[in-house]
């Protein structure tokens, strides 16, 4: 069947940018399976998982698709690091943000790498499940993941003989996702990604030590803490304590007023502390909330008596509060003269990684892997990495009006949405033919 103008368009545009992807990897036959999957990937049908797509791009090759993905021992770092140099042409710079969160892989038993009972965000409750955690690097509405790197819970690498049956490197010891998102981080950093602050969820907001490592890093961040977060008014002091006349002498200065909850704190600024704020336009209209904020020192500061901690760095606490009534808290070191506007809409930036995690598990598969191994897991996930990036690289550069356009506060379209604006083949997401041109090109045999 002829190809349209606009498919052949489409494919070329894939061959072309693919490019420095395949020169990544060491083999031939690496640079001529990795094509076939990614287009099992961006390609039609329901289910991701090895067999379905094979049966669209390569129906008599079923086993040398699964060898490539799930045993094949190609590095992933070579490739990742060429997805960070695109991620930064195409969103980096001053205005994008780093979004740190995680997202969940629901599974069934409990032999693929990883899995355990831990909270499912995609069920909504504690279920079987494989965690990843993200960094996704975003401008305006675009969001690029750049990282998805597995969480290990204590339970497996505890029990060698159960990592060793799923080819968990050796060395791999228990990190916490807070610990994994600041290595991935490091890792992007040095690969030549730059934005304007990091984001994170009250998951990884809440811990002390990993606000401390963003701030060490000379970063600018944003997080999500709890209402039970401890803080002193910004006007703290502290003096030497009394002397006592028995028993060992303090050691630590004492703060001039309390520590207390942030709730406490947002509460006693009182109704007219609250101002409404527009932070975007979303496909249904205005996106608004009552947003308050006042500059105070965080209680993270070294522990004293009685389970108290000093006062920690200046901050600014923010609270958001909902149509609904619900309040949310959150801590940024954003500078003292920073509008409420910038705050509110820095932390509402977040948003666009779970619209990302969303799109790539119901349009590029990335839940549906039913591999066990740790190597086939992460080859997965990267190369869904790599479908979506290129999607979003055509939509920043092909929309539906013909002009190229730059990331910009609008509504993200679904990679399919994108291809389908830009005339891609098929009429809805699952009906477009599969992209076999892409794969005669890459070498492989028609």
């Amino acid at each position: 069947m002829a190809r349209s103008s606009a498919e052949r368009d489409w494919q070329a545009a894939f061959t072309r940018w693919l490019r420095p992807f395949l020169a990544a990897l060491q083999h031939e036959a690496q640079r001529r399976w990795a094509p076939v999957y990614l287009e099992g990937l961006l390609g039609p049908g329901e289910r991701k998982s090895v067999a379905p797509m094979a049966a669209h791009v390569a129906p008599a090759d079923v086993q040398q698709l699964h060898h490539f993905v799930a045993t094949s021992p190609w590095a992933t770092a070579p490739l990742e690091r060429v997805l960070a140099q695109t991620a930064q042409r195409l969103v980096g710079g001053p205005a994008a943000v780093l979004i740190i969160d995680d997202t969940a892989l629901p599974k069934q038993g409990r032999h693929s790498v990883g899995v355990a009972r831990q909270y499912c965000g995609a069920l909504g409750k504690t279920a079987n499940c494989q965690t990843l955690v993200s960094l996704t690097l975003a401008r305006g509405e675009v969001p690029v993941p750049l990282a998805l790197r597995l969480y290990l819970p204590r339970e497996w690498t505890e029990e060698q003989r159960r990592a060793q049956r799923v080819g968990v490197p050796p060395g791999v010891t228990f990190q916490t996702k807070a610990a994994l998102a600041l290595a991935e981080l490091d890792r992007v950093r040095a690969a030549g990604v730059t934005f304007g602050a990091v984001l994170a969820d009250a998951g990884y907001g809440t811990s002390a030590a990993f606000r401390q490592a963003l701030a060490a890093r000379g970063l600018t961040w944003a997080v999500g803490v709890l209402r039970t977060q401890k803080v002193y008014p910004a006007t703290v002091r502290l003096h030497p304590p009394r002397a006592q006349l028995t028993g060992r002498p303090p050691q630590h200065l004492v703060p001039s007023t309390r520590s207390v909850p942030a709730a406490t704190m947002i509460a006693a600024l009182g109704q007219r502390a609250f101002r409404r704020l527009v932070w975007r336009r979303g496909t249904k209209g205005l996106l608004a909330a009552e947003f308050a904020a006042v500059r105070v020192r965080v209680a993270d500061g070294p522990l004293r008596a009685r389970a108290q901690h000093q006062p920690g760095a200046l901050a600014w606490l923010v609270c958001e509060r909902r149509a609904g009534g619900e309040q949310k808290y959150y801590l940024t070191n954003h500078p003292a003269r920073t509008s409420l506007l910038t705050l509110a809409r820095t932390i509402k930036a977040r948003w666009v990684c779970e619209q990302a995690h969303q799109q790539m598990k119901e349009e590029l598969g990335l839940d549906h892997y039913e591999g066990r191994s740790w190597r086939g897991l992460h080859h997965h996930v990267l190369l869904s990495m790599i479908a979506f990036a290129f999607l979003q690289h055509w939509r920043l550069t092909h929309p539906a009006g013909g002009k190229k356009i730059s990331p910009s506060p609008r509504p993200a379209a679904s990679p399919h949405a994108a291809r389908r604006a830009a005339g891609a083949p098929g009429r809805h997401p699952r009906s477009a033919r599969p992209m076999s041109a892409l794969s005669r090109t890459a070498g492989r045999a028609a």
